[in-house]
């Protein structure tokens, strides 16, 4: 893991899209983190974080994983925004079926839209290189926000759109959830462990496959032997009972070095291809 003690991030409002049948849309708190010596204008990635938010309830910091990343990215000259879906919805975790919330999961493509067109209004920003990143439940809102039945891409979205898209572990990834037509237009990634219990590779491949053989260009790639989190700094492997499934499978998550590692060198090839050059 590389050191984040030296990365501040600068605090945000702006609007979701999520404004619908006359309602107010949600005021959102982002976290932007700025490439070191650059002023700008630089290509952006908007993170969506997973099912147990943004902020630690531990440590009241932002989740290492997130942090991890992004340190890694502002090393490439890639700014981040990170999106806090829950706490300005008053939301806490939503991991188990007990605490999900699929009214606020369906709003979140809208927040990866709101994201967007705050950045495009930045002068460091360069407006159509902006991508999209996402874990487990924001992964899962990653492939429903840059799908062609978009559920956060408005109906008069004039663009640039995003640019590429990442999706780790996402949830909703199987034919059942998004369709057997799913597609996209948008470059993406999604990366799978094989052993993963909660957010399963097979069905996840099989909406990959389908979406290539018409044409997307969408990239999978599934880690042996890797659970849920895979890339999660020093994660100890651990099975959360506490999130059982409605089917009663118990998730497990923890780092798998290997796998981790392969991931850095895939998404930094991956942004430096869709948003460097």
């Amino acid at each position: 893991m590389i050191s984040t003690a030296a990365i501040a991030e600068e605090k945000v409002r702006f609007p979701s899209l999520d404004g619908r049948n006359g309602e107010p849309p949600t005021e959102l708190d982002g976290y932007l983190f700025r490439p070191e010596r650059a002023d700008g204008p630089f290509p952006t990635v908007v993170f969506q974080h997973g099912c147990g938010g943004l902020i630690s309830t531990r440590s009241h910091r932002i989740m290492s994983r997130e942090r991890d990343w992004a340190a890694r990215l502002n090393a490439h000259g890639i700014g981040v925004l990170m999106v806090d879906s829950f706490s300005p919805r008053d939301s806490g975790e939503m991991c188990s079926p007990r605490t999900f919330k699929d009214w606020l999961y369906r709003r979140r493509p809208a927040d990866a839209y709101g994201a967007l067109v705050y950045l495009q209004k930045q002068s460091f920003v360069i407006p159509d290189r902006i991508g999209l990143m996402g874990w487990s439940n924001g992964g899962g809102s990653v492939l429903y926000a840059v799908g062609r039945r978009s559920l956060g891409r408005p109906a008069d979205f004039a663009g640039p759109d995003f640019r590429a898209a990442v999706a780790f572990y996402p949830g909703s990834c199987s034919e059942r959830r998004l369709g057997a037509d799913w597609a996209t237009t948008i470059p993406l990634l999604i990366l799978v462990g094989e052993s993963d219990v909660w957010t399963p590779a097979a069905p996840c491949q099989q909406v990959a496959d389908q979406a290539t053989a018409h044409g997307a260009p969408v990239e999978f790639h599934g880690y042996p032997g890797a659970y849920h989190d895979f890339d999660w700094p020093g994660l100890k492997r651990r099975e959360l009972t506490s999130y059982t499934t409605r089917d009663g499978v118990v998730p497990i998550t923890g780092e798998d070095p290997a796998a981790h590692a392969d991931a850095i060198q895939r998404v930094e090839a991956f942004f430096s291809r869709h948003l460097l050059h």
